[in-house]
């Protein structure tokens, strides 16, 4: 849509006439009613159960206990309260030398693999060659053992490049899991449904706890007390999220940013839970109203660079920011103004509050240059638009690996938790643009694209990666489509090799803030644009996991 303002002379822009936000002030103005005393009860029964399930690694005996219960409790929530009581099983269990013995059944073997490669550790996947025939096919008879089928096809999602047989695992398991799916009488019918959509690796951890607590609380064989811990769990971090929130839409609304940019679309709630996603755990509190911060910039930025400046305001704002100094205010149009002097003021007060305390001045280099470089890459893609261009596919990769804005994520998480936790490597290593760091950007980029591109093209837009294709390879949308989809499978396959390498150099929990920024991009764009039409499945998932307490 065109719409011409009253300048000193006329100015045509773009607007895209996006929805308004799906949660009106319900963050802003929730009240929260726990008292002290019900937080200190709440706090006294979480201290019990966890010495209750601690003491259960020393009841688990066998192997399939102690993997079973270490899979239990990630998928229920609870992983970050036994971090070191898990590292110490796994690692034992990869130090073993018994890992592809006889008498272990398919479930146990598939599951072990899967925890292994999660954490960072190799195993090779010619452990399940037992399950193939002389063609290499996966054996008919394993088709009865429907709990062993699901564990393998969860298995098979940490695979990398050449591992075919782990190609025909997913394939085989996949097909089969279907017909599973569509058996009413089937009592594995809605867990094989959800996996089928989201297996576990690619699923962010707060939608998947959510999930299987409901999952785990129908099931005969339950522990009433890790499900009680879940929930309890679950219910006292949602509250910490609600507040966070609160702080956060309080942040936004007095920024005023909403007013000044009416163009851009108003998602505070849809920014916090990409900052919840990147970490969730209750220790990274400030550094989530801080990361969310910071993608309202880059979603308040993509708007204005894609659509409502004109070219020359952007060469003027591209400047300001690469001179990052707030006397530039002055030869911003009025509406660039307030923005621009909130993220200096934002930044400043990281480098304050964060940088000066723990020493680390290298660190806030870094998350400066990735904004400036966030920029210049938008500035790119809008130079394109108003050129006419369209990009070979390679091009276009250059620059929109950058404006996806997966850099400036890492950047800042790494930052919010301290130099304790990301040292100088940490960031030496970021700035390599390590194949971990690179394989999330184009899963983000692409599924973007791939979601977005349809509505994007009718407002007026850069040519996304779907165009690029199409008129490089001279191709249709159908076939441009599925080529880029490869890709992203490939991109996965990247993620779990890069993971087991970087994992020997450094912690699991910086590695894990980047994948799940890939976990994100597959949550908000799996079937549409779950962003910028956030009053879809994307408004289900955020009431589940921010707005709905589990029942207790």
């Amino acid at each position: 849509m065109l719409h011409k303002e009253t300048l000193s002379h006329a100015v045509v822009r773009r607007y895209a006439n996006f929805q308004p936000t799906a949660w009106g002030d319900y963050f802003l103005s929730h009240h929260y009613n726990n008292t002290m005393e019900d937080e200190e009860m709440v706090m006294k029964q979480v201290e019990e159960m966890t010495e209750a399930v601690r003491s259960m690694f020393g009841d688990a005996k066998k192997c399939s206990e102690k993997l079973s219960l270490i899979d239990l409790i990630q998928r229920l929530g609870l992983y970050y309260y036994f971090e070191d009581e898990i590292n110490e099983v796994l690692g034992l269990m990869h130090n073993a030398s018994n890992l592809d013995e006889e008498d272990v059944d398919l479930y146990t073997m598939a599951l072990r693999f899967r925890l292994l490669r999660q954490k960072g550790f190799f195993v090779s996947c010619e452990i399940f060659n037992k399950y193939t025939n002389e063609s290499g096919d996966f054996k008919e008879s394993i088709t009865k053992d429907e709990v062993g089928l699901l564990s393998l096809y969860e298995a098979s999602h940490l695979r990398m490049k050449g591992e075919n047989i782990l190609d025909k695992a997913l394939a085989f398991t996949t097909t089969q899991l279907q017909a599973i799916a569509m058996d009413s009488n089937s009592p594995f019918s809605q867990e094989v449904k959800f996996s089928l959509k989201w297996p576990i690796y690619k699923a962010m951890p707060r939608f998947m706890s959510r999930h299987y607590i409901s999952l785990y609380q129908n099931n005969p064989l339950k522990d009433n007390v890790l499900l009680t811990f879940a929930k309890l769990d679950y219910n006292s971090l949602q509250k910490l999220y609600q507040k966070e929130l609160g702080e956060f839409s309080r942040w936004w609304k007095d920024m005023m940013l909403r007013e000044q940019l009416c163009f851009a679309r108003d998602r505070a709630v849809e920014c916090y839970t990409w900052a919840m996603g990147v970490y969730y755990e209750p220790k990274y509190s400030s550094g989530r109203i801080l990361l969310a911060k910071v993608i309202a910039f880059l979603s308040i930025l993509d708007d204005m660079y894609d659509a409502y400046a004109t070219f020359e305001e952007l060469q003027l704002f591209t400047h300001s920011i690469e001179r990052w100094d707030v006397n530039c205010i002055e030869m911003l149009p009025n509406y660039m103004k307030g923005l621009y002097e909130t993220i200096l003021e934002v930044y400043e007060g990281i480098e304050k509050d964060i940088c000066k305390v723990d020493n680390i001045p290298f660190a806030f280099d870094c998350a400066k240059e990735a904004m400036k470089n966030q920029c210049r890459a938008f500035f790119m893609e809008a130079k394109w638009f108003n050129e006419g261009y369209i990009p070979t596919v390679e091009e276009y990769m250059k620059v929109s690996i950058t404006s996806a804005a997966y850099y400036v994520f890492a950047s800042i998480s790494f930052l919010t938790i301290g130099n304790n936790a990301a040292s100088k490597q940490v960031y030496e290593w970021a700035q390599t643009d390590p194949i971990l760091l690179r394989a999330t950007s184009v899963i983000g980029r692409f599924v973007n694209d791939i979601a977005s591109h349809k509505f994007e093209q009718e407002r007026g837009h850069v040519a996304s990666a779907v165009e690029c294709y199409m008129k490089q390879y001279g191709v249709s949308e159908e076939e441009a489509v599925t080529e880029l989809q490869k890709q992203v499978v490939n991109a996965w396959k990247d993620i779990i090799e890069d993971y087991m390498k970087s994992s020997k150099l450094f912690p699991s929990f910086i590695l894990d803030h980047v994948l799940n920024v890939a976990r994100l991009s597959d949550l908000f764009y799996k079937e549409e644009d779950g962003y910028t039409f956030a009053d879809g499945e994307t408004k289900r998932f955020i009431t589940l996991m921010l707005k709905n307490p589990m029942p207790i």
